[in-house]
Order: structure tokens, then C-alpha cells, then sequence
């Protein structure tokens, strides 16, 4: 009996496998690519779909929602009038708070220690206090300090001003509204400065530039591929947030909706009102903010 087996006899079909790889291995291109399958995400896709078309059917069928009152109410003069309030305070807002923000940024970058210190104790007490808290401190104002005295520190004053009539409820939610977004527009902007590289303010010096040139066309420009979503997310976050003024019988979107769902008692639909609302003007923002960074992108996309 032989110890050894015989090795098994080579088919036609063998040949022509090995045949193939061999002209495969010499030709890559004439390789069989076969893409690779996804059961699961296909599954995911039809469970998904069908969530959204129950969804959809719900909001088109369900009398709960009463669309009619939607309809009349979502361009009713009130209601536009509370919208441009609302665009109001996120403008003020805005706009105050990130011109103190960058102030507070370059404090918080500056040599000084003091200015530093300044700068981080705002920053900290601001970000550390509810917004809801601060605008009913600006609001009852008056109550701690009934005059504002202008003179020698400490001294004489030479004129006064009345703050019951100086400091109203839009002035108070402004206000802040304001002081809020500037502790967090300030971290937004020095996080943006310092990802700009050291070494290109260093060659600028080298050659003479002026600090504040170097700030507004080399720094700034590059900080702001950084700052731009940040910044956007807070501008539409203050959009929304502006909502909280409500305390304050401030007549923006949202207290608006209150007051006609209170009269009526169709609080759904109104509901709906001012989520429209939002959601309309936030897609707003969003398509300004894509359009932005596209521009200051210019440096870095082809």
C-alpha cells in the first residue's frame, strides 16, 4: 500500500480559472469589480421613508391641526408686526454683541495681564448666569439705581439721567440680549485668531507691517474660515433665544402667538405659526451663512 497519494488530476475548468487569474494578474482591467452590498442601509432607507410619508399623512389629515387657522393667521398684520420685532432684537443683538465680543477677544489675547483678566471675568460671569436672569435684572434696573450720575468718579456729578425712562423694556432686552452674546462671540473670535498660524504675523513684522494692518488683512480674513459657522450658530441661536423676551411682555413672535392662542384657545395651529416662522427665516440665515464662507473660501477651494 503506498504511503503517498497521487496528486488529483487537473480539470479543464481548473485550467481556464487559473488561466483567467493568470491574465488578470499581467491586465488588472479585465478584473470582475463587484460592488459591495448594503441589505441593511436599504432597510434603514424603506423604515425611514415610511416614518416620513406616515408623518406627512398625519400632519395632511389629522383636523388637529387645524391648517385653516394656520392660514389666517400666519400673515396676519400682528403677527408680521412681532416677526420684525423679533428680527429686531436679533439684529440688535447681534450686532452689539459681537462688536463687544471682539473687544473682549483682543483683550483676552493681549500682553496684559489686567486686560486678560478682565476680559476672562466677563466672559465667566456672563456665560455662568441664565440668560432669563439677566434680562429681568436690565428690566427692573431702575429699582436698584433710580438715577445715572455722569462726573468725577467718586466725586460731583454734573448731570443725571432718569433710568426708569432711560432703560425701557426693549431698551432692556437689547441690552441684554447683547451683553449675553458677547461673552460667547468672544470665544468664538479668539478661538478664530488663534488658529491662524504664528508664523505669518512673525514674516508680516518682518517686513514692516503696521500691527493693525496685519490684524484686519492677514488675521482676520484667515480667522474667519473659523469664526463663520461658530458665529452663525450663535446668530441663530439668539433668533430663537429672542423667544425668552417673553417674560418681559415684549411683543415679539413668540409672546405674540401667546396672546392670540390665549384669546382663542387655538394653541396648535398658532403654534405652528411661529414654528413657521422660525424655521422659514432660520433657512434664511443658513443660505446667508453658506454664501459668506463660500467668500472667504476663496483662498482655499478651487
Amino acid at each position: 500500500m503506498s504511503l503517498t497519494s497521487d496528486p488529483p488530476l487537473k480539470t479543464s475548468a481548473d485550467t481556464e480559472v487559473k488561466a483567467v487569474e493568470a491574465s488578470a494578474a499581467d491586465d488588472p482591467g479585465r478584473l470582475k469589480i463587484v460592488p459591495v452590498r448594503h441589505p441593511w442601509r436599504w432597510v434603514a432607507i424603506a423604515v425611514t421613508a415610511v416614518l416620513l410619508a406616515q408623518f406627512v399623512h398625519g400632519l395632511v389629515t389629522n383636523p388637529g391641526w387645524e391648517w385653516e387657522v394656520f392660514g389666517e393667521f400666519f400673515t396676519a398684520d400682528v403677527v408680521l408686526k412681532a416677526v420684525w420685532t423679533t428680527l429686531q432684537l436679533t439684529f440688535y443683538g447681534t450686532a452689539l454683541g459681537f462688536a463687544l465680543g471682539i473687544v473682549l477677544a483682543f483683550m483676552r489675547l493681549s500682553r496684559s495681564r489686567f486686560l486678560r483678566t478682565v476680559a476672562f471675568g466677563y466672559i465667566w460671569a456672563f456665560r455662568s448666569i441664565p440668560l432669563i436672569v439677566q434680562l429681568l435684572f436690565w428690566f427692573n434696573l431702575a429699582y436698584l439705581y433710580k438715577e445715572l450720575q455722569f462726573g468725577i468718579p467718586f466725586g460731583p456729578g454734573f448731570f443725571s439721567f432718569d433710568t426708569m425712562g432711560l432703560v425701557g423694556a426693549m431698551s432692556a432686552a437689547v441690552l441684554g440680549l447683547a451683553l449675553h452674546q458677547a461673552a460667547y462671540a468672544a470665544e468664538i473670535v479668539r478661538g478664530g485668531v488663534l488658529a491662524v498660524d504664528g508664523g505669518q504675523l512673525e514674516a508680516a513684522a518682518a517686513l514692516g507691517i503696521p500691527r493693525l494692518r496685519q490684524i484686519r488683512r492677514i488675521v482676520l480674513p484667515q480667522a474667519m474660515r473659523s469664526i463663520l459657522p461658530n458665529a452663525a450658530n450663535e446668530v441663530i441661536s439668539l433668533f430663537k433665544g429672542t423667544s425668552i423676551v417673553s417674560v418681559m411682555a415684549i411683543g415679539e413672535l413668540f409672546y405674540q402667538v401667546q396672546v392670540i392662542y390665549g384669546r382663542n384657545g387655538r394653541v396648535v395651529p398658532l403654534l405652528m405659526v411661529a414654528t413657521a416662522w422660525y424655521i422659514l427665516l432660520t433657512s434664511a440665515l443658513s443660505v446667508l451663512q453658506h454664501y459668506v464662507e463660500r467668500h472667504y473660501a476663496k483662498g482655499t477651494t478651487r
